[in-house]
């Protein structure tokens, strides 16, 4: 009897076991359970604001942070400085702290980089000597070094750069060409609308469309043709006793204005360089042309100093070229075949003689009046000088 009460003792037993290591495998919940927890991570590390400052803005030694502050340490400790061999072992923790490949953080590299750079102003013997002596001094530290803060800015493509400078130089030397032209012009028609003779001021060309103009106008008053926004001039004695000389005088000058303008406007061209822009124009291909000039300029001064040298006779070419510069290239443009010859005989690459040709240009712009009264004081010089 007692031992059928052992067998069924350790059958319960057995049987207990077995259970238990059943359900221990088929219910797995409280190991995956602990295993599903969440994970709390870490917070963030910003060792920046405890890096200090330091007045640096042209970023020679740490930028704005202090370098012993970044390497851990304090230079007003009431301890001293920390000796080379404490810098190197907190430098040797800090890089492995914040080396890129150990540390996931985004400003990982940055601060490695602080790091790296602290370690070497302070293991320097002369950086650190003159990072702790401009430390209170900035006035000194913005005479080294000033107080702007350069950045490397991505480099531009050249190409770009130079043709962008070239298509705005373009378009300025076209709109100064422009204007060159619209100068001479404008005065072309004041001239030409005053009526200012040849010792008045007017030039050839200014005296030769008031003439053009002024046939053009009686043609189509004779058609019936009347101005637009003026009045037809009087016929009788009477309304144009009314009138004074100088009121008719501007009113036909109004009259001839538009007619003058479109004809100035048809010209292109007024010499010595006064044209309207063209292609030529434009810097691009100004600068194609200019080794030819400054070759043909060289060529040219060589000779002409090889010939002064074996004292040779100036030849027409070089009178020519030495008349236009003593004279100017407008007015050698603007003048008349005649006139150009009478210059070459007055020999005007000569001071004496282009002062006086000067001073001769400035009497043909005088009246008439003046004028009489200019040669009869220079004829009394005259006499008075072979008296003496």
């Amino acid at each position: 009897m007692s031992l059928r009460r052992n067998k069924a003792f350790l059958c319960c037993i057995a049987l207990f076991f077995i259970v238990a290591t059943l359900a221990a495998a088929v219910d797995p919940e409280p190991a995956d359970a602990a295993k599903e927890e969440p994970k709390e991570e870490a917070p963030r590390e910003f060792p920046e604001k405890k890096w200090g400052t330091y007045y640096d803005p042209s970023n020679v030694f740490c930028g704005k942070h202090d370098c012993y502050k970044i390497l851990g340490f304090d230079y007003y400790s009431k301890y001293g400085q920390p000796t080379k061999k404490e810098i190197t072992t907190s430098y040797r923790s800090l890089s492995k702290r914040w080396h890129p490949d150990k540390n996931k953080d985004s400003l990982a590299e940055k601060r490695f980089m602080k790091i790296n750079k602290a370690y070497k102003i302070l293991t320097n013997a002369k950086k650190k000597t003159e990072y702790d002596h401009l430390r209170e001094r900035p006035d000194e530290y913005f005479y080294k070094y000033g107080s702007t803060m350069y950045q490397y800015a991505p480099k531009s493509d050249t190409v770009f750069v130079i043709l962008f400078l070239l298509i705005i130089g373009s378009v300025f030397t076209w709109f100064a060409q422009k204007n060159r032209w619209q100068q001479i012009a404008n005065r072309v028609v004041k001239d030409a609308v005053d009526g200012l003779k040849q010792g008045e001021g007017g030039s050839t060309e200014s005296i030769g469309l008031r003439r053009k103009a002024e046939e053009e106008m009686k043609e189509k008053k004779a058609n019936g043709f009347i101005p637009a926004g003026s009045f037809p001039m009087p016929t009788s004695k009477k309304a144009k006793m009314k009138m004074t000389k100088k009121e008719m005088k501007e009113m036909e000058n109004e009259e001839l204005r538009p007619l003058i303008t479109e004809m100035v406007n048809e010209i292109t061209d007024f010499g010595a360089g006064f044209h309207q822009p063209t292609w030529r124009d434009l810097l691009i291909v100004r600068m194609v042309f200019w080794p030819v000039h400054i070759g043909t300029g060289i060529t040219w001064q060589l000779k002409y100093y090889a010939r002064r040298l074996s004292k040779a006779e100036l030849n027409d070419d070089e009178k020519e070229v030495l008349t236009k510069r003593a004279v100017g290239p407008v007015a050698w443009e603007t003048s008349t075949d005649d006139e150009k010859k009478a210059w070459l005989k007055q020999e005007l690459w000569v001071m004496e003689n282009l002062e006086e040709w000067c001073e001769m240009q400035e009497v043909k712009q005088l009246s008439k009046k003046q004028q009489k009264l200019y040669a009869e004081q220079k004829k009394r010089e005259k006499n008075t000088k072979k008296r003496d």
